[in-house]
């Protein structure tokens, strides 16, 4: 079933008393930044449920979308030396 961006984001929780305010999947110390460093160190998802057995395919495409939402307003100035 696919999910709605509000319904993937409300995945991703903050709070200070979690992992010391990193996003992370809710009800879980697991963060945003661990599963980006598991998909770019070239784990599957399987490989992470294996370790993880309650992350659901949904939580890395909340992952996903998380991050790419927090790079999509970036802005990049040239710096001139």
């Amino acid at each position: 079933m696919q999910q709605s961006t509000e319904q993937l984001l409300a995945r991703i929780t903050v709070s200070p008393k979690v992992m010391l305010g990193k996003p992370a999947i809710r009800g879980t110390r697991l963060t945003v930044e661990h599963i980006f460093n598991g998909v770019g160190g070239g784990l599957t998802y399987q490989q992470l449920h294996d370790d993880f057995p309650f992350l659901e395919s949904a939580d890395i495409q909340a992952c996903i979308l998380y991050g790419s939402q927090l790079v999509e307003n970036e802005r990049v100035y040239s710096v001139t030396t």
